[in-house]
């Protein structure tokens, strides 16, 4: 073991024998106290390698069950978190799967044998399970050369609660397509394919989800349940059967107390649900159904039935466990009486009395700092630490110095843990400058008295056995914050990059490059002289029909204009489409020739070249307390060779809330400062400023670095100061709003510019930006991603750097989508509050948003409220965002004003009111202000009971519950973000333009106008027609999906080389198996149009027995060479 020498001191202690004695010898309970923080995971791995018994450790909270996870993950691999069930009893619609899907990984480990440790709060005691053995039923192991009956293993995986799709997106699907079987396990790192021959398995591969190909060949995969029920169709014919019999008692009782509303709600709640139970032999919480299919749930003990038990804090677990049951008493009544519950529900918790007996007949440790009696846990075998938790050094070498020194004179064995291994390196050099020899190890089998030894790893809180002399001080301790490696093995989580999604669907508006804007309505086959071909059937003006071969499919985009507008349909044959055409070619050969004149001025200036990095540079960088992300790394590089170089920097960075950006430009402005240059940051509002000020001001803590902030929130003296500061060199960074674009602020040598969303300043404050940045540095950020479409177009016109990778330590929001309930609310709000968080609840009316606010005060009067809203003054919204930020509001009813600029770590509830009447854009960016942190965040998006929705708000609802999924909606809603983040890099004035042509065909242009005029091509593209007598098309048993034929047709349409004609083949045959003639033809087609093209031929057509070619330039053909 690597940390057999951390441990040995402890093992040959009294107090340790005497546990194990007490283990031995079955002398159970045992407490143990005395003990405190981390010190308590270094007595459990102690015991847990002298038992050979899987461990529970049960936790008062999930914050604690955490903090144990992450100091037990230090000394073991096999170490899992278990997140609390919830209980969620409202009319849910859909509920993000990541919590689940997390249990169910752990319950896979619980299932097999062999040695673990299991960490969870003393409330999943409380709840109900399906009996284990229908998990180990539910398995399916499948391995190249077995037997498949497809029909089978379909229906098994949708009684296991798969969703069977098209395609598989995301966990918890499957998909069959011919011999073809495509399925994505929630517990599993990767999707599956797996092909038949006949009925027997040819091969298993893992499948990329992005690009829909397989990649590695494997032996074989388990596939695990997807949901934490089970049901066959007895379970659902009995439970179906149970819930009708238990709503007609219900509805008979609400009926004599003429309780109208609840009866009409338990009625519409019990026909949904039933309905879905039919059509899909589920519904969202059906969880919470469980009493209902089964007679005798499980407890999680019996899922524990031979574990260790260890249970920290006896008095706090027993505590958690009187309130869960008490409220859910309370909260059953309440939610019966108003018809949102069935009886039979009651049963969702175990029996209290049951769960107790079932404690005291386990082996069981306890855990308290204090010795306590306690009524529900009483030891037989107690034993008493000594131990001190140590303090923090915050980063202060000297009193870390002293403290070793002193260690080492009582001859204490002393473990430094440096989070990585280069810290860990260096630290070594550092207290040998001190006087102090230590050696670095990654095994540790022994450390001797008075020896320093120094380790990788984190733990939360150092500590010291002084009965037998051991210290442990935790990488905190040492350099002030712990750098946070992605320990978190059970909520890491595959992450999709960014990309364009256009899905085509019958009834969008789409753009043909020569006939305009019409209306899809789908794939039409059509028969041509005895030849079949598909044709994309397109509506214009007056139903005319323009019937497009799916060859030309990508002279064919989706509309993508102002999100919620519709355009205006295009004429065919009509003027109006060129001329429209006509006046955005001519705004963005400007905007071309502009870009293009800006970047070649730029590239020729001659900048302040930068040194390379200095060892400051790297210590300042390896404090960073959190693991970078790949695109994090990547920008850095980026950023730093641009300002090693001798030109003028002007880098603009994309990337989403929350995504690191402000670490990049952290880096860069230490890069700078290090140079002798100073910095200065530029921000649109006062918060913002406050905000990085703060950021900066913890950031470089430890290096003589001067920051300074200037903004009406500092007095006119103080601000007369700053200027005077910067002004003589004493201000090496100047954080601070427009304030500092006027003539007063003049730095002594600005070396670097840092622009937060540039987009949000006024056209007076961008004419002094340019004044400025035309001879330093300039780094822009930007929080809206920037499409790739858009990125590749501007390649060599703007340096641009996108981040698009999210940091892995932050936690998955947990989102609902429910109609609004005042309960609901009420008890989302009061669980954040109690555990010292706040709320933001967002109203997107400002007429009525003080009257929500009192609403939301009589129905919470244990909350203190607060309002903000965009129509306020500047300084009384400032000053309420402060206030708030400085934790003197519980809650805060805003509108979207929330969306950009707010980062408040304390805030994790986020209830959004009408979120149907909302764009998934703007759902997508709000909900991104929780979660901020390493704490569970919850996002509720609300709708109004409302018997009569529109058309447009239903399709918004059902985009909604994609998107709690991060499936397809998510991707609609990266769409709809992206569009904004073009119209903020190429400016307002192009907004009217991308609307006349749509999104997709603006980019093309863009990206063909650049490569003209920075002489790439000389001439546009010809578009070529080819009109060949033969079968070219996919049939329907190939391909049945009419999204996927699109997406393939599309593939084909785009070929532009042999080698990618090459790859479509691969990924056909990959994804759909053997190829038909007809496809190959049209593959060859694809082919032939893509050479044509590039030597000026405008149409191949067949007539009669000969081929004629139509060239875009007659004259520059020789005929002879032809002939």
């Amino acid at each position: 073991m690597r940390l057999d020498g951390l441990i040995k001191p402890m093992r040959e202690s009294r107090e340790f024998r005497n546990i194990i004695d007490g283990i031995s010898k079955k002398r159970f309970p045992i407490g143990v106290f005395g003990l405190s923080e981390s010190a308590k995971s270094y007595l459990i791995y102690g015991v847990y390698n002298e038992i050979d018994k899987p461990f529970l450790i049960v936790t008062h909270s999930d914050v604690e069950a955490r903090k144990l996870y992450e100091d037990l993950s230090f000394y073991l691999a096999e170490v899992y978190y278990f997140p609390t069930k919830e209980m969620v009893f409202y009319n849910i619609d859909a509920i993000s799967g990541d919590l689940r899907w997390e249990r169910l990984k752990v319950i896979r480990k619980m299932i097999d044998t062999g040695r673990k440790i299991i960490i969870t709060c003393v409330e999943s005691l409380a709840s109900t399970y399906i009996p284990v053995e229908l998990y180990e039923n539910y398995i399916i192991n499948i391995s190249v050369g077995s037997v498949l009956n497809l029909k089978d293993i379909s229906e098994k995986l949708v009684q296991g609660g798969y969703e069977k799709n098209e395609i598989v997106d995301s966990k918890g699907q499957f998909s069959i397509r011919g011999d073809i079987m495509d399925v994505y396990s929630p517990i599993a790192a990767e999707a599956y394919r797996i092909e038949l021959f006949g009925d027997e398995v040819e091969s298993i591969r893992t499948l990329n989800l992005e690009s829909q190909r397989s990649i590695d060949k494997i032996d074989s995969i388990e596939i695990f349940p997807a949901k934490e029920i089970i049901l066959d169709k007895d379970k659902i014919q009995k439970g179906r059967k149970s819930i009708e019999d238990d709503a007609a008692l219900v509805e008979k009782k609400l009926k004599k107390s003429k309780n109208k509303e609840a009866l009409d709600r338990i009625d519409e709640l019990t026909k949904k649900n039933l309905e879905n139970l039919e059509e899909n032999w589920s519904f969202e919480n059906i969880d919470s159904f469980l009493p209902y299919f089964y007679n005798k749930p499980a407890s999680f003990l019996d899922y524990a039935k031979d574990y260790f038990i260890v249970m920290d804090d006896v008095q706090r677990c027993s505590g958690k466990l009187n309130s869960v049951y008490f409220e859910f008493e309370e909260n059953y009544k309440s939610l019966l009486e108003k018809g949102n519950i069935l009886p039979k529900q009651s049963k969702m918790l175990c029996a209290k009395s049951d769960l107790l007996e079932e404690l005291k007949n386990k082996e069981i440790m306890t855990l308290d700092a204090i010795a306590k009696s306690s009524k529900v846990i009483q030891p037989k075998t107690i034993t008493n630490f000594s131990q001190i938790t140590l303090n923090s050094y915050q980063g202060q070498m000297d009193l870390l110095i002293e403290d070793i020194k002193d260690k080492k004179s009582r001859g204490y064995k002393i473990l430094i843990l440096s989070g990585t291994r280069p810290r860990g390196e260096r630290l070594v050099g550092t207290l040998r400058e001190r006087g102090i020899e230590s050696s670095y190890r990654d095994v540790i089998h022994e450390i001797k008295s008075g020896e320093v030894v120094i380790t990788f790893g984190s733990q939360l809180k150092g500590f010291e056995y002084p009965d037998f002399k051991v210290g442990v001080i935790s990488d905190k301790e040492v350099f002030g914050k712990a750098k946070k490696k992605n320990t978190r093995k059970a909520l890491k989580k595959g992450v999709s990059k960014i990309k364009s999604f256009t899905e085509l669907k019958p009834g969008d508006f789409v753009v043909h490059v020569n006939h305009g804007i019409g209306i899809y309505k789908g794939i039409k086959q059509l028969e041509v002289q005895g030849h079949k071909k598909d044709y994309l059937e397109l509506i214009y003006d007056s139903e005319d029909k323009l019937y497009v071969p799916v060859e030309q499919l990508d002279m064919v985009q989706k509309y993508i204009g102002s999100e919620g507008k519709s355009p205006k349909i295009s004429k065919l044959g009509g003027s109006d489409w060129a001329k429209a055409k006509k006046k955005v070619k001519k705004s963005i050969e400007e905007i071309a020739e502009d870009l293009v004149k800006l970047y070649a001025i730029r590239s020729t200036l001659k900048g302040y070249k930068y040194s390379k990095d200095t060892v400051w540079q790297k210590q300042f960088e390896d404090e960073f307390p959190y693991e970078e992300t790949p695109d994090q790394l990547t920008t850095i590089q980026d950023i730093k060779q641009d300002m090693e170089s001798d030109k003028v920097m002007d880098r603009l960075l994309c990337g989403d809330v929350g995504y690191g950006k402000t670490e990049v430009a952290v880096r860069a402005a230490f890069k700078a400062v290090m140079d002798g240059k100073q910095v200065a940051f530029l921000v649109p509002t006062t918060i913002l400023a406050q905000q990085h000020y703060n950021n900066f001001v913890q950031r470089f803590s430890d290096f003589p670095v001067k920051i300074d902030m200037i903004s009406r929130f500092r007095t006119t003296a103080q601000q007369k100061a700053s200027i005077k500061a910067v002004k003589v060199g004493d201000v090496d960074i100047l954080i601070g709003t427009h304030r500092i674009l006027q003539k007063d602020v003049q730095f002594k040598d600005l070396g670097l510019l840092i622009i937060d969303e540039e987009q949000r300043f006024g056209v007076s404050h961008k004419e002094k930006i340019k004044k400025i940045r035309k001879n330093v540095d300039v780094l822009t950020l930007s929080a809206t991603p920037i499409p790739r479409t858009l990125h590749m177009s501007l390649v060599g016109a703007r340096d641009i750097s996108v981040i698009e990778t999210p940091p892995e330590e932050r936690y998955p929001i947990q989102t609902y989508v429910v109609e609004y309930n005042d309960q609901l609310i009420r008890d989302a709000i009061l669980r954040e509050i109690n555990r010292g968080g706040q709320v933001y609840f967002v109203y997107n009316r400002v007429e009525s948003i003080k009257e929500m606010a009192s609403y939301i005060a009589k129905l919470i009067p244990e909350a203190k409220v607060a309002v903000a809203h965009g129509q306020m003054q500047e300084r009384e919204l400032e000053n309420i965002i402060v206030d708030f930020m400085k934790n003197e509001y519980n809650i805060l009813v805003a509108t979207t004003i929330i969306e950009t600029g707010m980062d408040i770590q304390n805030v994790n509830t986020m209830i959004i009111y009408d979120a149907d009447k909302m764009g998934l854009s703007q759902l997508y960016q709000l909900r991104g202000r929780v979660g901020r942190t390493n704490r569970m965040a919850y996002c509720y998006l609300s709708y109004r009971r409302d018997k009569v929705l529109t058309e447009v708000a239903e399709k918004r609802l059902k985009a909604i519950k994609e998107f709690t999924e991060l499936g397809s909606g998510f991707k609609i809603a990266l769409k709809d973000l992206e569009i904004r983040g073009a119209g903020n890099m190429m400016g307002s004035s192009q907004h009217g333009h991308m609307a006349a042509v749509g999104y997709d065909l603006y980019c093309r242009m863009l990206e063909d106008t650049i490569k003209l005029v920075k002489g790439d091509i000389d001439k546009e593209p010809v578009e070529t027609t080819v009109e060949l007598k033969i079968d070219a098309y996919i049939p329907d048993n190939y391909i049945k999906s009419e999204v996927q034929k699109i997406e393939i047709y599309k593939k084909i349409a785009a070929i532009s080389s042999y080698d990618d004609m090459l790859d479509i083949k691969e990924e056909l045959e990959d994804r759909f198996s053997d190829i038909p003639t007809s496809v190959y033809n049209l593959m060859d087609i694809a082919y032939i149009r893509s050479m044509s093209k590039k030597i000026g031929i405008e149409e191949i057509k067949e007539v009669k027995d000969e081929v004629v070619f139509s060239f875009q330039d007659q004259d520059r053909v020789d005929k002879n060479v032809l002939r």
